[in-house]
C-alpha cells in the first residue's frame, strides 16, 4: 500500500473474506425460512451472523483503515501492536461466530463477547494516544475521537443486557432498550463517525475554507444529535412527554445533516481524487443511503408509522441492512477500491457490480415485503426471492475474494 509499516492490504483481504462469511450465514438464514434445516438453530445462527458482521467485517475494516490513517500521517508509531490487536479481533470474531451458532447466549459465547469489548477498550486507548501525534488535522481526528467515545459508550448497552440476563429480569422493555442502545451507538456513532473521519482524511487533503466549514457544521449537527436521537429508538415505549419531544426535536434537527451532505457533493467533485467510476458509485450510493436513513428516522416519529417500524420484521431488517450494507459496507468497499487503485490494483468490477446490484435489489424486495404491514400484497414469493438474492450477494463476494487472492497475492 502507501507504506509497508502497517500492511493494509492483508487486512483488506481478511475483511472481504469475513464479509463473504457473513453472506454465507445470511444464505443459511434465508434457506431456513423457506426449507427445513433442523440441524441449525435459527436464533443461534442469527446471533452468530450479527455479531460476526459487526466485529469480523465492519469493526475489523474500520480498525485497519484507521490504523492506515496513522501510517500515512504519523511517525514513531508501533504498528506491531495494532497488527496483534487486529489478529486478536479476528480470532475473537470467529470465536463468537462458532460459539453463538453452537450454544446461543451461553458461557463461551458471552466470554468471547466480553473479550471483544475488552479488546475494543485496548484499541481505543492506544489509538487515541497515537492519534494525538497527528499534527494539523483536527478536522479529521475529531471524527475519529468521537467515534472512539461512542464505541466505548455502546458497550454500556451490552453490559446492561448482561446484567438483566444475570438477574433474570422480566422487564422485557429493558432488554430491548439495552439492545437498541448498543445498536444506536454502533450504527449512528462508532461506525458512522469513523466512516466520516476516513472520508474527510482524503477530502481535506486539498481543503479550502468552504470544505472545512462544511466539515465543522456536519460534525456539530451529528455530534449534538447522536445522544438524544437514541430516544427515537424508544418511541414504542410509554415515554414521559418531555423525553418524547426531546427525541422529536433533535431528530428534526438532524435533518440539517442532509444539507451539509449536499454541500459535500460539490466539494468532493472538485477536490476528492477519485480514480474510477467504480469508486465514485461506491461512494455515491452511501450518500443516498444516509439521506434515506435520516428520512426514515423522521418517519418513525409518527406514532402510526413508528408502530410498524419497530414491530414488523421486514421493515426492521430492511432498515438495518440499509445502514449496514448500503451505507457502511458500500463506503468501506469503495475506500478499499480507492486505496488499491493507488497501487495499480482494484477490486473485481464484475464482483462489485453483482454484489451492489443484489444488495439494492434486496432492499427493494424488503421494502415491498414491508408493505404487507399495511395490507398491501405484491410479492407472495418474497421469501424465495430474498433467498435467491442472498445467493447473488455471496456470488459477487466470491468473485471479489477470488480476484484478491489470485491477482493480489498476500506478501510472504
Amino acid at each position: 500500500m502507501e507504506t509497508q509499516r502497517f500492511g493494509l492490504e492483508k487486512w483488506i483481504k481478511w475483511a472481504l473474506f469475513n464479509l463473504l462469511i457473513v453472506a454465507l450465514a445470511g444464505i443459511t438464514l434465508r434457506y431456513k425460512i423457506n426449507f427445513s434445516f433442523p440441524i441449525v438453530n435459527q436464533k443461534f445462527l442469527l446471533h452468530g451472523h450479527s455479531h460476526f458482521a459487526f466485529t469480523g467485517w465492519i469493526t475489523l475494516a474500520l480498525m485497519a483503515l484507521m490504523v492506515n490513517y496513522l501510517d500515512r500521517n504519523t511517525t514513531g508509531v508501533n504498528f506491531k501492536k495494532y497488527n496483534q490487536m487486529l489478529l486478536a479481533n479476528n480470532f475473537i470474531s470467529y470465536g463468537m461466530l462458532f460459539t453463538f451458532i453452537y450454544q446461543g447466549y451461553a458461557l463461551f459465547s458471552i466470554t468471547f463477547s466480553t473479550l471483544s469489548i475488552l479488546l475494543s477498550y485496548l484499541f481505543i486507548y492506544f489509538y487515541w494516544r497515537d492519534l494525538n501525534k497527528v499534527k494539523g488535522a483536527l478536522s479529521t481526528t475529531i471524527w475519529f475521537k468521537a467515534a472512539l467515545v461512542q464505541w466505548f459508550l455502546s458497550s454500556v448497552g451490552v453490559f446492561t443486557l448482561a446484567y438483566l440476563m444475570a438477574t433474570a429480569s422480566r422487564v422485557q422493555e429493558w432488554y430491548f432498550a439495552s439492545i437498541y442502545f448498543f445498536l444506536h451507538f454502533q450504527y449512528n456513532g462508532w461506525f458512522l463517525f469513523a466512516c466520516f473521519g476516513l472520508f474527510f482524511s482524503f477530502l481535506l487533503k486539498n481543503s479550502n475554507s468552504f470544505a472545512l466549514k462544511t466539515n465543522r457544521m456536519l460534525f456539530t449537527v451529528l455530534a449534538v444529535t447522536v445522544i438524544p436521537t437514541y430516544l427515537l429508538s424508544l418511541l414504542w415505549l410509554n415515554l414521559p412527554v418531555y423525553l418524547h419531544w426531546i427525541g422529536v426535536i433533535f431528530g428534526t434537527a438532524q435533518l440539517a445533516a442532509i444539507i451539509y451532505m449536499v454541500r459535500l457533493l460539490t466539494v468532493a467533485k472538485q477536490y476528492l481524487p477519485l480514480q474510477s467510476l467504480q469508486t465514485k458509485w461506491l461512494w455515491m450510493l452511501p450518500w443516498l443511503a444516509f439521506v434515506l436513513k435520516i428520512g426514515l428516522q423522521m418517519l418513525s416519529i409518527s406514532p402510526y408509522l413508528g408502530k410498524f417500524a419497530f414491530s414488523y420484521r421486514p421493515i426492521v431488517i430492511g432498515y438495518l441492512h440499509l445502514c449496514f450494507l448500503c451505507l457502511l459496507s458500500f463506503f468501506i468497499i469503495g475506500l478499499f477500491n480507492h486505496t488499491l487503485e493507488k497501487n495499480g490494483k482494484r477490486l473485481s468490477i464484475l464482483g462489485v457490480f453483482i454484489f451492489v446490484s443484489a444488495v439494492l435489489l434486496q432492499e427493494f424486495v424488503l421494502m415491498i415485503q414491508g408493505l404487507t404491514a399495511f395490507q398491501i400484497y405484491f410479492l407472495p414469493a418474497a421469501s424465495i426471492i430474498l433467498f435467491v438474492i442472498a445467493l447473488l450477494i455471496a456470488l459477487g463476494l466470491v468473485i471479489i475474494n477470488l480476484k484478491m487472492v489470485l491477482k493480489n497475492p498476500l506478501p510472504k
